[in-house]
């Protein structure tokens, strides 16, 4: 079928940023059930299917919303090649398709789709759909696997970023550095993007960088550390200097500065003195203050933090301060992060206090970033004893989501022809709420969210000031009045094929959703938030949607007869 001409007002976004979304990522019962909708004439009915979660991952009682723009790339640009539908023709389950199938898929496109969805980055809640889908039978089936697997692990990234940040606080800059323990290069590159969007603030992963635009950070490893066997190996010792002029031998700068360090190392605190240092460590210190003179941060803990480490990043540091440079800070990668970033920090400023503020300017203000297999419990457990940590990197905890491994958003038929229609279960967590459905938050007047409320598309909106009635879904006794000082509308047409596509004042990108998501959880109320059992966040449905969930319910559930 042919797409309808483009609306002024709706634009067609370019391709998925992954080129392995394709008519073809989907499960093989898409197709099957595709054929047989189609050989029943079924194809054509209208039909509604809800994307949702059941329940908060982490423990928790908030997911951020993430996926939607690839979501829509993917609508936009949804088609079966000549290819595509070569290789359905050979495989086994299509040798009894008839050849006019195929046909039909091949003019197959999203022009006939409407998708009302919540907006990404927003904090979302078990239950209220974060997408609608409504079109005909087959298209509206066919792109379910591909919407599930692309809002899924990106919402779950996303919030689990998000509660690293609650933890770390806001002044905290969080790293990810998980692309060499991600789930292939897909979820490496996935996980960085989406980590961004849930209040990380740079990634390790270049290409993310350059896909996404996200700040890339990183500094050396131990191994830059451990190829140096002493000052012989660097072979030009000259640093141009901000001026422009040059240092002609900045290898003897910092064994100056080290002799001064060792002339006050006697002040300092027992605990925080040193004897000889590794001079290998220091020659790569050295050589990397060369490379990088306005960004030098160096990796400490490769042979002792304290008793090598430190005092050689504070010579090399002291040099690049008296040639005009300004050193970043320090990274541990191991050992106790509590007692460590502390006792670094003491060093930093004792050097500051001996030296003075013209040697040492601002090194009790220096950087120290850990990223010793951090993650959300470990951020907590420092927040207890008490650190001097800035900066943390996070991966393998951060990207694979070790804690939940996936979020279980499920995609499910409400309406069929105009007929409501229900899933049921012995688990009351998985019936389905029937029918196309309005969601609203309602806010207190100190501008909190109290409850998301669901209502029945023919429902008139609730209305600021006036009292409504707000009922869990299945509890009878669960209910309550409430008198909204301010509604929001939840969904917004994200997608309309006849129109042309996604609405052209409807902003995808990612800097938008992630100040969204920053701004959505600031508005939630702490004890929602909180690390250790969260108070859960109300969702309700109306009183007419109520009445009208039950009364399905016993129409299609079948009576049973006890002899």
């Amino acid at each position: 079928m042919s797409s309808p001409p483009t609306s002024a007002a709706f634009r067609r976004l370019p391709p998925c940023h992954n080129n392995l979304t394709t008519a073809l990522l989907m499960d093989t019962y898409q197709i099957t059930m595709a054929y047989a909708y189609w050989r029943n004439e079924a194809h054509l009915r209208t039909a509604s299917f809800d994307l949702l979660f059941r329940k908060c991952p982490f423990d928790g009682e908030f997911t951020v919303f993430a996926g939607l723009e690839e979501c829509l790339r993917f609508i936009s640009n949804f088609r079966f090649t000549e290819a595509d539908l070569e290789y359905l023709r050979n495989e086994p389950f299509a040798s009894t398709m008839e050849p006019g199938f195929f046909d039909y898929l091949s003019g197959l496109d999203c022009s006939q789709l409407k998708i009302f969805s919540q907006l990404e980055g927003s904090v979302v809640f078990p239950r209220v759909p974060l997408l609608r889908v409504e079109g005909p039978m087959m298209i509206v089936q066919l792109v379910e696997t591909t919407l599930l697997t692309l809002v899924n692990y990106a919402s779950l990234v996303a919030t689990n970023a998000a509660r690293h940040r609650l933890v770390a606080g806001d002044h905290a800059m969080l790293l990810e550095f998980g692309l060499r323990r991600a789930q292939g290069p897909d979820g490496g590159v996935s996980a960085s993007r989406y980590a961004y969007l849930g209040g990380f603030d740079a990634t390790s992963n270049l290409e993310a960088g350059r896909q996404f635009g996200i700040p890339c950070k990183g500094t050396h490893a131990h191994s830059y550390v451990q190829s140096h066997q002493g000052f012989q190996d660097i072979h030009d010792p000259r640093m141009k200097l901000l001026d422009g002029s040059t240092c002609p031998d900045f290898v003897s700068l910092v064994k100056e500065q080290m002799n001064i360090l060792n002339g006050i190392k006697d002040s300092l605190p027992d605990d925080l003195r040193w004897s000889d240092t590794n001079q290998s460590e220091l020659a790569a210190f050295t050589s990397y203050a060369l490379a990088f003179p306005t960004n030098f941060l160096a990796l400490v803990d490769t042979y002792d933090v304290i008793k090598s480490g430190m005092p050689n990043f504070l010579a090399v540091s002291l040099a690049l301060v008296s040639v005009g440079y300004k050193p970043q800070g320090i990274r541990i990668d191991s050992g106790d992060l509590s007692y460590l970033s502390v006792r670094c920090r003491e060093l930093m400023q004792h050097t500051q206090d001996l030296l003075g503020a013209k040697k040492a300017e601002g090194f009790g203000r220096l950087g120290i970033t850990a990223s010793n297999d951090i993650h959300e419990e470990v951020l907590h457990s420092l927040n207890q004893h008490g650190h001097a940590i800035t900066a943390f990197g996070i991966g393998t905890h951060l990207v694979t989501c070790l804690r939940q491994p996936a979020l279980g958003c499920v995609y499910k038929l409400v309406e069929i022809d105009g007929a409501p229609r229900i899933k049921l279960s012995e688990d009351v967590a998985k019936v389905t709420i029937p029918g196309r459905k309005e969601a609203y938050r309602l806010y207190l007047k100190n501008g909190e969210p109290v409850v998301d409320l669901m209502m029945q598309d023919s429902e008139p909106a609730p209305v600021a000031g006036e009292r409504i009635l707000c009922r869990h879904p299945f509890l009878e006794s669960k209910r309550a009045f409430v008198s909204p000082a301010r509604v929001e509308r939840l969904y917004h047409v994200v997608w309309d094929g006849m129109d042309g596509g996604v609405p052209k004042d409807l902003n995808v990108d990612l800097l938008t959703a992630r100040a969204r998501c920053r701004a959505s959880i600031k508005m939630m109320r702490p004890d929602h938030l909180r690390y250790h059992n969260p108070t859960p966040y109300k969702v309700s449905v109306s009183e007419q949607l109520h009445h009208f969930i039950h009364k399905l319910w016993l129409e299609e559930a079948p009576v049973r007869e006890i002899v």
